[in-house]
């Protein structure tokens, strides 16, 4: 095989992609992110006996090159090894001033041209023990989660020490040969730094932008040319609606940035039109129509096409071979968009794909304002059961099992979701229980965190000893390394029982996922008829 990816849904055969990946990732940018990979966890290894000023250099290195390495990020070999070099740079200057003694397996004064050929040596399949390898993955895919929204945060101004410390720990201890049970510790623990880090995030994002806010958003288009903006990054389309005001040319989101209308301090920008297209992978078809200029902030980017090649662009930890990159802020400055704004204002304006609108924004706050108005409708009976059906889209049919549960599940059902998933259903269920819509949109994927607080709180206010005697059951959605994050976050606040599909993790091995069953009560989903009924029973 020339490479051994199996970090997302869409794996190959749900075993793992050995030639190319799915997402449409070469074997060559696979070995390249592997070499990576295992170079953060050789820095966290270093980083670990070092001083707190030398692990905070190392954390902000880590958590922006996992990111980079989460699936349909960066495609771009070269970016990718641009960080290979200031990793080793960055691993010497460690070593220099905390020497171990580790045995690496890597020549680190390697030529640039060896990257991707010395890189096969230490990716996945280095542990033989299929446990052991389950495990580590798990704790690493989940550490990846982390460090995307400890970055996010980051970038806004909001670090915690104690993140970056057990991203560095957790890391080297995947370079330690650690039975089973101390491992099994380091992927629970992840759980707990996911809750922080969450929680981190929604701080940064309510003291920089506003508690989100109940909003109807606009799905047409106007008669000006627009800037689209997908991705997850909000500092990146706050810096974008400035330099545009009066220009001209519109901005809408797309897929996860869609959230953003809901924070008040985007609503003063009266060229902020709205919301086009869908999830991440209608991708192609909605930057085909959309006709104008196209900012990818994050993940999750798709092989681009060349209907569009020449006005897309990417920024932050995103990227692909061929295509401009908006380069990085400089410290107290902006990123400069002047070269998105100028192609965008040669452009047509975009092609309408549907008209109405999309309401969301139920926030902690907003949801705790109106908090006797739900108690009041669970206690009369008329709300049954709350069903979380966050997380990710993807392109498999088999996922067309979340849209069907959605529809079948009955009126007096709500639904709370966060992330992509919610376009399987969002504009299709669209009722309301005595004013309390019937699907509560919380946000992006990182706020499933919101989602469990507000859990949590009913399980206070109906006075219950434990959060999993709620009328309350988990409908999750995967696709990537942050959901892994979310869901480690939900075993750590204590949550069981939850589904989780359109199918099980190819990394979880048999004797771990028999510990997930035995102590988290984690299951499959199957068909959405019987789900649906097994749900309404609390099952």
């Amino acid at each position: 095989m020339s490479m051994f990816c199996f970090q997302c849904q869409e794996t190959a055969r749900n075993s793992g992609c050995t030639v190319r990946g799915v997402c449409g990732k070469m074997d060559d940018t696979a070995r390249l992110q592997d070499l990576l990979i295992y170079l953060s966890r050789r820095i966290a290894f270093a980083a670990e006996k070092c001083s707190a000023k030398e692990k905070l250099t190392a954390g902000r290195f880590i958590t922006k090159s996992l990111f980079a390495t989460i699936t349909n990020a960066n495609f771009d070999n070269s970016r990718i090894s641009e960080l290979i070099k200031e990793g080793i740079s960055l691993k010497k200057n460690l070593s220099a001033t905390c020497p171990d003694s580790f045995a690496d397996l890597i020549d680190w004064n390697m030529p640039e041209s060896e990257y991707a050929v010395r890189a096969e040596s230490i990716g996945v399949l280095a542990d033989s023990n299929e446990d052991i390898r389950s495990l580590k993955q798990l704790l690493i895919l989940g550490i990846k989660g982390i460090s995307a929204y400890s970055h996010h945060a980051e970038v806004l101004g909001y670090e915690k020490d104690e993140i970056y410390s057990f991203i560095i720990e957790g890391l080297a201890s995947t370079l330690k040969q650690l039975p089973a049970d101390k491992m099994t510790e380091y992927v629970l623990r992840a759980g707990e730094c996911a809750v922080t880090t969450m929680a981190l995030l929604h701080e940064a994002n309510s003291k920089t932008y506003g508690n989100k806010e109940l909003t109807e958003v606009d799905l047409g288009v106007r008669s000006n040319p627009g800037i689209l903006v997908s991705g997850h990054d909000l500092l990146d389309l706050e810096e974008l609606l400035k330099q545009t005001e009066g220009s001209g040319v519109d901005i809408y989101t797309h897929s996860e940035m869609l959230p953003a209308h809901y924070y008040p301090a985007f609503k003063k920008y009266s060229h902020f039109a709205g919301n086009y297209g869908s999830s991440w992978w209608h991708q192609d078809k909605d930057f085909d129509s959309f006709n104008g200029a196209i900012l990818m902030t994050t993940n999750c980017i798709i092989p681009v096409k060349d209907a569009y090649k020449d006005r897309i662009f990417t920024t932050g930890m995103a990227g692909y071979p061929g295509i401009k990159h908006v380069s990085d802020r400089t410290s107290g400055g902006q990123k400069d968009f002047s070269e998105v704004i100028n192609r965008a204002k040669k452009c047509a304006p975009p092609v309408e794909l549907e008209k109405g609108k999309i309401t969301g924004g139920f926030g902690i706050e907003q949801l705790l304002a109106v908090s006797d108005k739900v108690i009041e409708n669970v206690k009369n009976g008329s709300i049954k059961r709350f069903v979380v059906m966050a997380g990710c889209d993807g392109r498999h049919k088999e996922r067309e099992y979340f849209t069907q549960t959605a529809e079948a599940l009955p009126k007096d059902a709500v639904i709370l979701t966060a992330g992509c998933a919610k376009y399987r259903y969002i504009k299709t269920v669209t009722d309301n229980i005595n004013g309390i819509p019937r699907v509560i949109d919380a946000g992006q994927c990182n706020d499933s965190y919101t989602l469990a607080v507000i859990a949590l709180k009913l399980r206070e206010v109906f006075g219950l000893d434990d959060v999993n005697k709620l009328p309350l059951s988990f409908d999750i959605a995967w696709y990537e390394q942050k959901a892994v994050a979310v869901l480690l976050a939900l075993l750590h606040l204590g949550f069981k029982g939850m589904r989780l599909g359109p199918t099980l993790p190819a990394f979880v091995s048999p004797g771990v996922l028999k510990v997930l069953v035995e102590n988290f009560g984690i299951k499959g989903t199957t068909d959405a008829e019987s789900d649906v009924k097994a749900m309404m029973r609390g099952e």
